[in-house]
């Protein structure tokens, strides 16, 4: 049998009489939104894991709010892994305005998966609460089909909780919500300095100093910087100092170098060296003496603006053994002391001491969302935020590991970097690092198989 000819069960004409009065009670009764549609950037082949994904396009939208009566959700909850907001909403829109109205401007987008209704996982800035919410389900089936149509998406949403995404809409209030969201690393970019460091330095050209210490053995085990001990000097002269550099390898601290602080003056033959410290153990040097042998360095400005230890030259020797230091710097970027590697010999006049220029780059501006680049290391990320006068900058979604000194460069801009400083992800209410600790005793993480026994 079929149906009853007499009856239609709706009409084109009442159908859209039906649309236009939900059109014009969304209009009267509902918010403004603006609707996101997400973009896929980078996603997994396999499991399809969404890596990357772009918010740039933006639709000016009307929506009614289903939840009058408050935010759904538990609300804030304090747990374990620290405290997180479940609010939740409801929206209602028209189904004619989105297909009308954002549907065809992203249909031939390929990076957009569904264009044709609302996409779980599209955002939804709601300026009422100055809050972005991502859209968890989308139901389009009601009221169930009156008239034989349907006429309205209700977006079930949730408080958007910011990871990798890229926000770019151009829109300012939205923007600005999720500038200072996610992991961002702060650096700070240097300034050409007006101020280079400077130094002197005076020889003993008529008793034996010590010039360098030969490591035979590094020892091994070393849990904190040992004390370096030098034999004292015969009655008259100046006992030598020194400092010890441990370096970590297959995590155990050996010491690489031992540096010069003062070569003392009067020794007749190689002082002993000793090792003191309460945990490693196996060094083996010899104190190598000679003529002509450098003191100590006396800075006479530190300068600023060291985003590295500077080179340090010293003028060379007339025998060939030349002088060779490093410098240390402040977190500040000033010279605080040079050490010896080697001391030198051979020296018959105070040699000259050169310490290179805090060479800064400082040039242009850097975009809100622009791609920059680390010249040395090629690390990548986007720019949240440039401050031109404090010449701080703010990054995330970073490809790589930034280095003190490289050169920075955007669309039209390069700095070099200062110094760097990691967002502090500690929350005080989360369990993470205890829960880690826990893992750690039970599973062995540096093995290839840490669940079997190959």
């Amino acid at each position: 049998m079929a149906l009853n000819p007499y009856f239609l069960h709706g009409t084109v004409g009442e159908q859209n009489l039906i649309q236009d009065l939900v059109n014009e009670q969304l209009r009267m009764f509902g918010q403004e939104i603006v609707y996101m549609p997400r973009k896929f950037i980078t996603e997994k082949k396999i499991i399809k894991e969404i890596l990357v994904s772009k918010f740039d396009d933006s639709f000016h939208l009307e929506a009614y709010i289903s939840t009058p009566d408050g935010f759904g959700g538990q609300g804030d909850i304090l747990s374990k892994f620290g405290v997180r907001s479940t609010d939740e909403i409801s929206l209602i829109i028209s189904k004619e305005r989105y297909e009308d109205f954002i549907s065809p401007f992203i249909l031939k987008q390929t990076d957009i998966k569904l264009a044709t209704r609302p996409q779980e996982g599209d955002l939804i800035y709601l300026p009422l609460d100055n809050a972005i919410f991502e859209i968890k389900y989308v139901e389009g089936k009601r009221p169930f089909y009156q008239l034989n149509n349907l006429y309205v998406y209700e977006l079930k949403c949730e408080l958007f909780e910011y990871e990798d995404e890229i926000i770019d809409t151009g829109l300012e209030d939205v923007d600005n919500v999720v500038k200072d969201f996610g992991y961002i690393i702060t650096l700070q970019m240097a300034k050409i300095s007006t101020v280079n460091a400077s130094a002197n330095v005076g020889v003993s050209t008529l008793n034996k100093s010590v010039s360098y210490i030969d490591i035979v053995n590094s020892g091994y085990g070393y849990k904190s910087t040992p004390q370096v001990k030098i034999q004292n000097a015969p009655s008259g002269g100046i006992t030598a100092t020194a400092v010890a550099i441990l370096k970590n390898k297959d995590n155990n601290n050996y010491i690489d170098k031992i540096l010069i602080t003062n070569s003392g003056i009067g020794y007749t033959e190689p002082p002993k060296v000793t090792i003191i410290s309460n945990s490693g153990s196996g060094f083996i040097g010899t104190c190598v003496l000679g003529n002509g042998v450098l003191g100590p360095i006396n800075i006479i400005n530190g300068g600023s603006e060291y985003s590295t230890s500077p080179i340090v030259s010293i003028s060379t020797s007339p025998t060939g053994n030349t002088a060779i230091a490093t410098a240390f710097i402040t977190s500040s970027g000033v010279v605080t002391a040079i050490r010896y590697i080697n001391a030198g010999s051979g020296y018959t006049s105070n040699p000259v001491v050169t310490i290179s220029p805090s060479v800064g780059i400082s040039t242009g501006n850097y975009i809100y969302n622009e791609v920059i680049r680390g010249v040395s290391t090629g690390t990548s990320a986007y720019v949240k935020n440039w401050d031109a006068d404090t010449r701080i900058l703010k990054v995330s979604i970073i490809n790589g590991n930034f280095a003190l000194g490289e050169s920075v460069v955007g669309a039209g801009a390069t700095y070099k970097i200062y110094s760097i400083e990691t967002d502090d992800l500690y929350d005080p209410y989360a369990s993470n690092d205890e829960i880690e600790d826990e893992a750690d005793q039970i599973l062995d993480f540096s093995e290839s198989n840490p669940f079997g026994e190959f």
